[in-house]
C-alpha cells in the first residue's frame, strides 16, 4: 500500500491508505472530527486545488526527500499533529531517480543543501494547498532564521523556478 499522511491524537498513531479510521478504537467523536479538520486543512483529502490554508504552521523536519521536497510533523493544534510529505512551492529541483548521470549528481547536491538548510529543524510552512499527488502538501517554507527556503535555493541555482506544467529534463 502506498504511504498516505498520518495523524497523531496524542493517543495513537494511525496511518493507512484502506481507511483512515480502520483502527481507531477508543478514540472519541470529537477526536477523529479533529484529524479530518486537520487533513482537510493540509490538504490531503479531496478538496479545491484552490484551498489555501494561510498559516503558518510549525513543522519539525522529519526527513529530507529530495531538493525540492521532504517529510515534516505539522504541529496544527494542541495534542494534534500531522505528518505530511510537503513540496516545496515555486521550485524543481533535480530528480535523484533518474537514468540520467548529470541530473543524478545535481540532484544530489540540491538535496545534501536543503538536509543542511532545514534537516533535523524546525520549519513554518505556509500558503500550504493540495499538490497533484494526494497525501502531499504544496507549501512556502521559512526556517528558524526567517530565510525562504525556495529562495535560497535558486539563488545558489540548486533548483529552477516551477509554477506547474511539463517538467524541464536537467538532460534535454
Amino acid at each position: 500500500m502506498a504511504r498516505r499522511s498520518s495523524i497523531s491524537t496524542g493517543k495513537t498513531h494511525r496511518s493507512n491508505s484502506q481507511g483512515l479510521f480502520s483502527r481507531c478504537t477508543g478514540h472519541g467523536f470529537k477526536d477523529i472530527v479533529s484529524a479530518i479538520g486537520a487533513l482537510v486543512a493540509l490538504g490531503t483529502l479531496p478538496g479545491s486545488a484552490e484551498e489555501v490554508l494561510p498559516g503558518p504552521v510549525e513543522a519539525r523536519v522529519v526527513r529530507v526527500i529530495d531538493g525540492d521536497s521532504f517529510i515534516a510533523t505539522a504541529h496544527i493544534w494542541p495534542g494534534q499533529t500531522v505528518t505530511v510529505n510537503v513540496r516545496i512551492r515555486g521550485i524543481d529541483a533535480p530528480e535523484i531517480r533518474t537514468r540520467c548521470a548529470v541530473e543524478k549528481a545535481a540532484a544530489r547536491k540540491s538535496r545534501d543543501a536543503l538536509e543542511e538548510m532545514i534537516g533535523d529543524s524546525t520549519v513554518e510552512i505556509r500558503n500550504i494547498s493540495g499538490d497533484k499527488y494526494f497525501g502531499r502538501v504544496l507549501a512556502d517554507v521559512v526556517t528558524a532564521q526567517n530565510r525562504h527556503v525556495a529562495s535560497d535555493l535558486l539563488a545558489r541555482t540548486l533548483a529552477r523556478a516551477y509554477s506547474g506544467g511539463t517538467r524541464i529534463s536537467y538532460c534535454g
